[in-house]
């Protein structure tokens, strides 16, 4: 019997493993981060989404960036070499996308964290508020 997901054959293990290996260089999880941080981050977090929801909550150490914001001008303030994470509200936002490919055209290095706030939340991770942050 064929289901949906066998109807469509995998790609071969060494074309596998060349697309799950170049995913991490596109993306980190919200445990790499967490623990990279507890380590001491060798990178800038930007939190893309509004300042209402930054200043509602946050992962601490982050900077509130507004994807929109993200400008040469405002960026220039970091080495060429700054390593940027972005995240947003969660899987069901394009904000950290939108962060990564502004900051991708201004050629800064940039991953994703996957999962956002939602992802940070379901790890059990706190959030800063503004009054903490």
């Amino acid at each position: 019997m064929t289901t949906a997901v066998t109807a469509v054959k995998p790609a071969p293990s060494d074309t596998a493993r060349e697309h799950f290996a170049a995913e991490f260089s596109f993306e980190t999880d919200c445990w790499d981060v967490h623990d990279s941080i507890a380590k001491g981050a060798d990178f800038v977090l930007l939190d893309v989404r509004g300042p209402a929801l930054y200043a509602k909550g946050h992962v601490a150490g982050a900077i509130s960036l507004p994807h929109g914001k993200i400008t040469a001008h405002r960026m220039s303030q970091w080495p060429d070499d700054t390593i940027f994470v972005t995240y947003c509200a969660g899987p069901h936002c394009n904000g950290a996308a939108r962060g990564a490919l502004r900051l991708a055209e201004l050629g800064r290095p940039v991953k994703i964290m996957a999962g956002g706030i939602t992802g940070w939340l379901d790890e059990g991770f706190e959030l800063a508020s503004a009054a903490e942050a």
